[in-house]
């Protein structure tokens, strides 16, 4: 398996799962995946049905919101994973080919209720260093948010708390 890194006590990403991973993974205490990887995107990885059922299978609650590159801030993709973290038991474990992609789905949707300052210092200490999307991070500031931050977006940002007030 892939090395898991904890963005928030509820979400963690990593690279893409394979079949004898699923179990491990409900073994590690996690109670849903969200899978950011497109089917088809190379024939070595599951595809989300096999996926959803493999999840099933474990234990775990599953959820496809797929991201490319060049949409992982689309309102598609950052919405999907607002609406999969509010809705999914966590601890959710998020993954892509790497988790680079899953981490910045995330980030764009912990942006929508929480500065862009607080975001990128919780992946800094994830070990992303990702300050290069502090633009895009900002344009989704205030966008279509939850009333209440997620567990599993929470960077614990008093400024974002005060927003939602």
């Amino acid at each position: 398996m892939n090395k898991i890194v904890y963005l928030t006590p509820h979400f963690a990403v990593t690279g893409a799962l394979q079949p004898e991973d699923f179990p491990g993974v409900a073994a590690q205490g996690f109670k849903s995946i969200l899978s950011n990887l497109p089917d088809g995107e190379s024939s070595k990885y599951p595809s989300s049905s096999e996926e959803a059922g493999l999840a099933g299978g474990a234990g775990l609650a599953f959820r496809h919101v797929p991201a490319t590159k060049s949409d992982v801030f689309s309102d598609r993709v950052v919405e999907g994973v607002g609406r999969a973290v509010t809705e999914l038991k966590g601890p959710v474990l998020a993954h892509c080919a790497s988790g680079l992609r899953s981490a910045l789905a995330w980030a764009g949707a912990a942006a929508r209720s929480q500065p862009a300052d607080c975001v990128l210092a919780t992946l800094q200490r994830a070990g992303f260093d990702l300050a290069a999307i502090r633009d895009e991070l900002e344009e989704q500031h205030g966008r279509n948010h939850p009333a209440a931050i997620p567990a599993a977006l929470d960077c614990h940002c008093e400024e974002g708390r005060r927003l939602e007030a």
